[in-house]
């Protein structure tokens, strides 16, 4: 019998997991808002700007449906909008979803609390459900185009990754799991903040001092991670330090791009999560006495409209001082 997944967001990574989830012979259902234009154009279409959906693959905007469908959720939406849904879910029937398993596919902070994703799903749905996060290196246009890579699960029921791993497995994402699943979630949302300096260094053509900031950027964290009680050297897996390729180097990353297109004082069409994550960061920065300059200095540019140049320069190019 098929393993029922539904996946609850229809942008570009809520499409990717429901046609992998097809696509490793899952019953797969995609749901999006009533009224998203996104769910409207697969819909009318099938496809979207980066893949084909198969027939296989339910549309639906009926939440209810959805859950009552599922034997696991994928969650992937913007970080900001996971409490809202969560709302949204524990007004249902109980019967609903307190039994089935949550996988949170996205990177981000809560921007006004600075609270993990996971966090805020306990928060919202209680102890009951099952939960983990899918985080790590890859890009939709990457494995469409057939490019594996290595991803990373996590949860606080050690039990719960391999499981899942066994699932969602192909030859396209092989699963490593994660012990540790504060180091990986804040290790996996500041992945984009600092993709976000890449693409400043990247517009002001300065991308030699990408070595740089992945060397400061990994310390910065480890150092907030250790502070908040999680393992610092988590930041160096797969989950922040291992998704550096994909955020600070590749074409296809938001964070990246946002970067660039602000210093060259171009709009940004995509979400880029690196700007909200900031922001969440410096508040967890300064509840837990950690400074986070990198942090500062892409909050500066961007929130406080700081020269890029200028900034970037005093931060990598300042008086020499130890590590």
């Amino acid at each position: 019998m098929k393993t029922k997944i539904s996946v609850l967001g229809c942008g570009r990574w809520g499409s990717f997991h429901a046609w992998h989830a097809d696509h490793i012979g899952c019953d797969a259902l995609l749901w999006g808002r009533p009224g998203s234009q996104r769910l409207a154009k697969l819909k009318n279409k099938r496809k979207n700007d980066y893949l084909t959906l198969p027939e296989s693959v339910r549309l639906s905007d009926s939440l209810p449906e959805a859950l009552n469908h599922a034997d696991l959720v994928i969650i992937s939406i913007g970080s900001q909008g996971l409490r809202t849904l969560c709302r949204e879910i524990a007004s249902l029937s109980k019967a609903l979803w307190e039994t089935k398993t949550f996988v949170l596919c996205m990177k981000g902070l809560e921007l006004e609390s600075g609270k993990r994703l996971s966090v805020v799903l306990r928060e919202e749905l209680g102890s009951t459900p099952g939960a983990a996060v899918w985080v790590g290196p890859g890009h939709v246009q990457d494995f469409l185009a057939n490019i594996p890579n290595c991803m990373l699960l996590a949860s606080d029921d050690e039990t719960l990754p391999p499981r899942l791993a066994d699932l969602l497995e192909s030859p396209l994402i092989r699963f490593y799991y994660g012990a540790d699943l504060l180091g990986v979630e804040i290790g996996a949302a500041a992945k984009n903040v600092v993709g976000l300096a890449a693409g400043m260094l990247d517009g002001l053509g300065l991308p030699s001092l990408k070595g740089a900031l992945m060397a400061r950027g990994a310390a910065e964290l480890s150092r907030l991670v250790g502070a908040m009680g999680g393992d610092p050297m988590t930041v160096y897996v797969l989950s922040h330090l291992g998704d550096y390729e994909a955020t600070l180097f590749s074409p296809h990353s938001n964070n990246r791009r946002f970067g660039e297109n602000l210093v060259r004082g171009l709009p940004s069409e995509k979400l880029a999560e690196g700007v909200s994550t900031a922001d969440a960061l410096l508040v967890l920065g300064k509840q837990y006495g950690t400074e986070l300059p990198i942090t500062q200095t892409v909050h500066n540019v961007i929130r406080e409209k700081a020269d890029p140049r200028d900034a970037l320069s005093r931060l990598f190019l300042r008086k020499r001082k130890s590590e």
